[in-house]
């Protein structure tokens, strides 16, 4: 099939290499001349595992162009999966989408499915095929359809070739049908739903990922007061079926372009029709807090951090990826500056976005060496491969001070001690001490008393 890409972001990038790769004449638009230059170049622009190798394979099948009246004019399919960035009241910014709507309409010379995966407000899809429908040639049919993506960076290819199912929202079937043409070749299963609930489907389950991970940093935060470990805790749970293994990883909370924003917009879009979703606000408002526990921990052992020398161990919100989007990273990095603290970042991936931020107030580093040498503390914020597999007494050689303060657990605590480590990580005691078991039964005989 002909299918046209709107977006040469993370989604439409990842979209339109796999399409291609699966036999579909793919062309990928996008307004930015400067990235679709690129990747014309053979330069892809995000950090993504297995998609610069997916694109170069399929250069017969995709194309990258700027111009919109060619790439729309007589595609079969148009996807599109331009930003929805959010507006300071926590809804959605949807000039981009209402703008590519226009720019269809307008193109458009044959019959063809136009496939909204950018993540919208429940109700777009209905308006935005009253605006085709409208403002699109007299005898063209436009049918619009809510397919919304579930795709994870750093495993976005694997997560949409081996998706665990493909929504679609549809209100015909020749929709349904023509959907399904495109994802044939995936052999995936379907929901097959309204547009309303396939919106209301990617709201209500990237917001409980975010419900998930707010409540596993709770349940950390009350393990170090009692002397529990998370990570028994989080195993412990994790085996029931009913939980689930996944996103129970204690640490400084969710970042990244999807889940802070799609929290803020279903909880607007739900105060917009009068009800308020309270356990939605207690996540963000977990997650606000959870962010700073290593500067509380860090300032704990050295008081204020000006005229201390800090590395901070990982930008990017999350490994294999360079996104520093809503990155607690990014956060203390600036509350670091601002108390005066010399500050070295090193991250493998997303160095380029760290030194546009912030320029000369920071010291990019090259390596974990470097970055570490004669600091006075180490934030961990990313759990990078080169991370894990750093060796503790490393740490203690090259600093100052030992004092390491892990927001991913990567390390064993007691190991971290033996190397002669000042180690706080989440939720995890270096030893579950006398006083602390002490503390707790103490608790326990008062409240029956």
């Amino acid at each position: 099939m002909k299918i046209t890409i709107a977006g040469a972001g993370y989604v439409g990038l990842v979209t339109a290499a796999c399409l291609a790769d699966k036999g579909h004449d793919v062309i990928c638009v996008d307004v930015n001349e400067e990235k679709i230059q690129r990747l014309n170049e053979g330069i892809v622009p995000i950090y993504e595992p297995g998609l610069e190798p997916l694109i170069q394979r399929n250069s017969a099948r995709l194309r990258f162009t700027t111009n919109d009246v060619e790439a729309y004019r007589w595609a079969e399919v148009i996807m599109i999966a331009v930003g929805t960035p959010p507006l300071p009241d926590g809804s959605v910014k949807l000039d981009d989408v209402w703008e590519t709507l226009r720019r269809i309409a307008a193109s458009v010379e044959r019959d063809c499915l136009v496939a909204i995966k950018s993540t919208v407000p429940v109700g777009t899809g209905d308006e935005a095929a009253r605006f085709v429908a409208e403002n699109g040639r007299a005898g063209v049919r436009i049918d619009v359809v809510s397919n919304p993506e579930f795709l994870s960076q750093g495993t976005a290819v694997r997560d949409t070739l081996q998706a665990p199912r493909i929504v679609l929202g549809i209100e015909s079937e020749r929709a349904e049908r023509v959907m399904k043409d495109v994802y044939a070749p995936l052999a995936l299963p379907y929901v097959v739903t309204d547009r309303r609930s396939a919106e209301m489907i990617k709201y209500a389950a990237n917001v409980f990922l975010a419900l998930k991970i707010s409540y596993i940093n709770e349940i950390a935060n009350v393990c170090e007061l009692v002397g529990a470990d998370i990570q028994a805790v989080a195993e412990g749970i994790g085996m029931d079926p009913r939980i689930g293994r996944r996103f129970l990883r204690a640490g400084v909370g969710y970042g990244g372009s999807c889940l802070p924003k799609d929290a803020n917009a279903l909880y607007s879009l739900a105060a917009s029709h009068g009800y308020s979703l309270k356990t939605v606000w207690a996540a963000m408002d977990v997650n606000e807090k959870q962010k700073w526990k290593l500067f509380e921990k860090a300032r704990a052992h050295l008081g204020m951090l000006s005229d201390r020398t800090a590395a901070v161990l990982g930008a990017a919100f999350k490994p294999g990826t360079d996104d520093v989007r809503e990155s607690p990273a990014l956060a203390n990095i600036e509350r670091l500056i601002a108390e005066g603290a010399s500050v070295r970042v090193w991250d493998p991936a997303a160095l380029e976005h760290v030194a546009r931020r912030f320029g000369d107030a920071v010291i990019c580093c090259e390596t974990i060496e470097e970055a570490i040498r004669g600091a006075d503390v180490c934030f961990i914020f990313t759990e990078w491969p080169a991370v894990l597999q750093f060796g503790l007494h490393r740490y203690k050689a090259l600093m100052k001070t030992p004092l390491v303060v892990d927001g991913r657990n990567c390390y064993d605590p007691k190991a971290a001690e033996a190397a002669g480590l000042i180690y706080e990580s989440i939720g995890r005691p270096i030893r579950l001490g006398v006083q602390a078991k002490g503390e707790t039964a103490d608790i326990q005989r008062k409240a029956w008393q």
